[in-house]
């Protein structure tokens, strides 16, 4: 019935527009809902995975670091693939991996065999962002950008404020493979959904273009080998003279990379996306803010149950402050910017961010969880002031037929960022660790709290650092972008 329905709709063009337009968007929030789910849940169970399957601090982080790569290294295919085989296909595809990867990862038995399915389910949710996300800019009138990423904002956001809860109670009540069974039917029930809604508009979409398959699979390279040089146990399993080896093949890789995307007639990514001015500035402005959140994210779990002690329902509770806060300010963001531009609100996002690190440098290990909650609360504030605007307007700024590949590109850049902040992460606590305690080789533990808490710090430190950088480019915005 909702299939004859959709049929009928494109057939009567008075019919059509509000209708699909429900439709899907009702289809993409629920997507990216689910697509948020899956990040969050995963990040509150990480210390419990680590235990439960035998592993360290840094060997649970690549479970959510191939998550971030699939979204790296094939968000923009699937940009491109939507734009050119029709977004509705390309989202129904992602929902149905997202289902299969979420049913393996919770059958899983040791932490290769979650890393591997981990990658299953990001390659789901890279064609749930990158065609979502499309399918809602191009259900919205033109103008209406920065509304459009709001709604989008508020929908991942929505996953985050219900995942920490749902997977803390999980954990507790039942077993932490539950977290993924959790994700297994909606997914299915949202495939389902989007193939009966969404088989006519599919065709309609359809473009006759050309796939640049070398350019795919050389950025996907570039992603993983991205992700190699950046990861501590890899540096030290291939030790220092493999990973020169490695850093010059990446290099190699990246001029080849740019000379075929600057030569072949379809790119995968086209390149002169980043001459346009608020597309380049923002690029470069979001990675890094990206990166900032990538390192709290990955550190503020270990702080509040292994150093002050709070079970993982409280903690899934204390996160639901910056989730909430994004949730509620993301479309006012959004609307703001279709009102008065960009730039301001850019600004007052970098600067929330700033004073929210400039918090961890100083928490302790006797710290009253209040600090980190209203560090996260101000992260959350920050993220969505930013964020939102920013990918509303870089988006904008491009042709309408390329905002699938430029939403694309800009997961991309957000999953890199995030992946970068993680790794990041990784290496300033481990150095610091290292030093602090006086012991060369060691891995960081949080049992030894002092020690783990002051090399926290110097992670915050690094965040509030680099965050002069998307200071400095959202003040080169225009003002009225």
């Amino acid at each position: 019935m909702a299939g004859r329905l959709a049929t009928s709709d494109v057939q009567d063009p008075s019919h059509t527009s509000e209708r699909l337009r429900r439709l899907t968007l009702v289809n993409s929030v629920i997507g990216v809902s689910i697509a948020g789910i899956s990040t969050r849940v995963f990040i509150i169970s990480m210390p419990t995975l680590a235990a439960a399957l035998g592993t360290d601090i840094l060997g649970i982080s690549w479970a959510l670091i191939v998550y971030q790569m699939a979204g790296i290294g094939l968000g923009v295919v699937c940009g491109r693939l939507g734009d050119i085989y029709g977004h509705h296909r390309m989202f129904g595809i992602g929902m149905g991996t997202m289902a299969v990867g979420s049913l393996l990862c919770g059958l899983s038995h040791d932490v290769l065999q979650l890393i591997l399915f981990r990658f299953v389910q990001g390659v789901g949710g890279a064609m749930i962002q990158s065609s979502g996300r499309t399918l809602a800019f191009r259900a919205m009138p033109r103008g209406s950008e920065g509304k459009a990423q709001g709604l989008m904002a508020m929908s991942h956001q929505f996953g985050f404020f219900v995942g920490p809860p749902i997977g803390g109670l999980i954990i507790d009540w039942f077993h932490w493979r539950g977290i993924f069974f959790l994700l297994f039917l909606p997914s299915l029930i949202g495939m389902a959904f989007c193939f009966m809604t969404g088989r006519a508009v599919s065709r309609s979409e359809a473009r006759h273009q050309t796939i640049d398959y070398r350019g795919a699979s050389l950025f996907l390279g570039l992603t993983v080998l991205a992700t190699l040089l950046m990861d501590q146990k890899i540096a030290e399993i291939l030790g220092g003279g493999s990973e020169a080896l490695l850093g010059l093949l990446f290099v190699a890789l990246l001029f080849w990379f740019v000379a075929h995307e600057k030569s072949t007639s379809s790119p995968m990514i086209n390149l002169s996306f980043f001459k346009v001015r608020i597309f380049g500035f923002g690029s470069i402005g979001l990675l890094m803010c990206c990166i900032t959140q990538g390192l709290v994210t990955f550190v503020a779990p270990f702080y509040l149950q292994d150093v002050l002690k709070l079970t993982p329902t409280f903690m899934g509770v204390v996160f639901l402050v910056p989730s909430l806060l994004s949730m509620v300010v993301s479309p006012v963001s959004g609307v703001l910017t279709d009102r008065f531009g960009a730039r301001l609100l850019l600004i007052m996002g970098v600067v929330i961010l700033m004073i929210a690190f400039l918090i961890g440098t100083n928490l302790h290990a006797d710290s009253h969880w209040i600090l980190p909650a209203i560090l996260l609360a101000l992260t959350g504030t920050g993220t969505a002031f930013f964020n939102t605007p920013s990918q509303a307007v870089m988006i904008g700024s491009l042709p309408k037929e390329n905002w699938g590949t430029a939403i694309g590109i800009i997961n991309g850049i957000f999953g890199l960022g995030q992946m970068l902040g993680i790794s990041l992460s990784g290496i300033f606590l481990t150095l610091a660790f290292r030093y602090y305690s006086g012991i060369p080789g060691t891995t960081p533990d949080a049992g030894d709290t002092h020690v783990f808490v002051a090399s926290m710090n110097v992670t915050y430190l690094f965040a509030f650092a680099i965050s002069f950088i998307p200071l400095a480019t959202s003040m080169k915005m225009k003002k009225n972008s």
